[in-house]
């Protein structure tokens, strides 16, 4: 090989290198090293033998199972998204195929007459005018040299927004999953309310029969009747109130399964409801299992190639265009050595003046680059509040539903000496009346917290991520956390982040 085409390869080696534009590089954000941990949540040890798989399995509730399943399959939001995330992988393959030359067939069969009258090409030689048939097929080819990176930079793109696609799904199935365990949480919650009200009336209405049953024995008078029967007419008001509310969580989980809401109905459940233990890991974990945040951190690689798809306008666009095919009179001749034609030879173009159009556009993407960056920090930020505000509301939760039960219990006692000390004829009825309506409001509080209780964990694995790989749960209720195992994160493998 001589030293000149030596000297040509090293450099068309040379100019493929200089890719145009800045390497992606993820920029750094401040994570704190461990969350502010409130009683009763402990530090606990791993534990690989823990169950893994959906986080909402945790709750150990079949319904829920049930209809999460039927909502991962019918919601028409995941498949929205799933739409978006195909959409986005045939333009990572359109982007792809600009690094392939690409091949065009062409064929013409025609007869034609040419005109005596032409213009001469020749002063010594006349135009006769002819009649005669032209068969040609061709074969052309064409590929883009990528000097400047352009096509490389649009790949990059291509594949850090098929990657945040990826992530958007990931983030739809997760708040899909979230905002249905809430919905049931929050009926079951109601159906807690419902029964705390039903006990209630039930306890009301004998009382109701026992100052009526006085007073027709003439030892109270009428007030105590009024008084009684005024508690017990508000008190069932209330559960048409709480019926209304328990339809409209039943509609809403109907909707998140892709039912029709006059279609679906779900049957009252009493049993009470514990959350499971949550591991907490530290900081950097969520950040890492969040797919919004992948989303976020995918959309600044994408918007830092198309810094170097708009510079690549800079330079020169050389084209390779070699054509070849056979070119003949008749059909019999088409393909004989004499009917070959072809053609090699390169384009090249480059701009010389736009008006600043191309300056435009890369300060454009430049400035795209630096949006999705301030978006990135706020998506982390927001990612660190929400979890630290479940952290600590899971806490006071805690430890207001334990002290809710002795406010129960507290209540009861109230309930039971006030109606010992009426039928002795120490107080007046009212002490009754007050008693019950005390110990209403206490059980429906702590019904309340208990359904809040399973809200707050809902949320708080949705800040956290979702699923969680083994963990070992120590201590009480939902207040015991674990760290979390250093075991692979199927998510991350699905949104592609760095």
């Amino acid at each position: 090989m001589s030293l000149r085409r030596l000297s040509s390869v090293a450099a068309a080696v040379l100019l493929a290198g200089c890719v145009a534009g800045p390497d992606y590089r993820k920029p750094e954000v401040e994570v704190p090293v461990s969350w502010q941990l409130e009683q009763p949540w402990r530090q606990a040890s791993p534990g690989d033998a823990e169950a893994k798989g959906p986080w909402w399995r945790r709750f150990d509730d079949p319904t829920l199972d049930a209809l999460q399943e039927k909502a991962l399959a019918n919601s028409p939001t995941l498949d929205l998204a799933s739409a978006r995330l195909a959409q986005a992988r045939a333009t990572l393959a359109g982007a792809e195929s600009g690094r392939s030359p690409q091949l065009g067939l062409g064929s013409r069969a025609s007869r034609l007459k040419i005109s005596a009258n032409r213009p001469l090409t020749n002063y010594a030689t006349n135009n006769y005018s002819t009649v005669q048939n032209d068969f040609a097929l061709t074969l052309v080819a064409s590929y883009e040299l990528d000097l400047a990176g352009r096509v490389q930079r649009t790949v990059e793109g291509a594949t850090a927004s098929a990657a945040q696609s990826a992530a958007d799904l990931e983030n739809t199935r997760l708040l899909l999953t979230a905002d249905l365990a809430s919905a049931y949480f929050s009926l079951r919650a109601t159906d807690l309310e419902l029964d705390v009200v039903a006990r209630s009336i039930e306890v009301q209405r004998r009382a109701l029969q026992f100052v009526t049953d006085r007073h027709e024995g003439g030892a109270v008078s009428g007030l105590d009747v009024a008084q009684q029967q005024a508690l017990l007419d508000n008190t069932l008001t209330q559960v048409d109130l709480l019926k209304r509310l328990r339809s409209q969580f039943e509609h809403a989980i109907a909707t998140l399964t892709g039912t029709p809401a006059p279609n679906f109905a779900l049957a009252p459940d009493i049993q009470p409801l514990r959350p499971p233990a949550i591991p907490l890991g530290v900081p950097s974990d969520a950040l890492e299992r969040r797919p919004d945040v992948a989303a976020a951190e995918r959309a600044m690689a994408a918007a830092n190639a198309q810094i170097g798809v708009a510079t690549a306008a800079f330079y020169p666009s050389v084209n390779l265009l070699p054509t070849g095919g056979v070119d003949s009179r008749s059909l019999s001749t088409l393909f004989d050595a004499q009917s070959v034609l072809w053609s090699i030879g390169v384009s090249a173009t480059q701009t010389i003046f736009d008006g600043g159009r191309i300056r435009a556009n890369v300060d454009f993407t430049k400035a795209g680059y630096d949006a999705t960056v301030a978006s990135y920090r706020r998506v982390v930020l927001t990612a660190m509040q929400e979890a630290e505000d479940g952290i600590t509301g899971l806490a006071s939760l805690e430890r207001a539903a334990a002290q809710s039960q002795t406010a129960v219990a507290s209540a009861r006692r109230v309930l039971d000496m006030s109606a010992s000390r009426y039928e002795g004829g120490a107080t007046t009825f009212l002490d009754v009346i007050t008693a019950q309506q005390a110990l209403l409001n206490i059980e429906r509080q702590a019904a309340q917290l208990s359904g809040q209780r399973m809200l707050g964990t809902v949320f708080l694995v949705k800040a956290l991520g979702g699923d969680w790989c083994g963990v070992e749960a120590r201590g009480a209720g939902g207040g015991g956390t674990s760290a979390r195992t250093d075991c692979p994160a199927p998510l991350r493998q699905v949104v592609g982040t760095r």
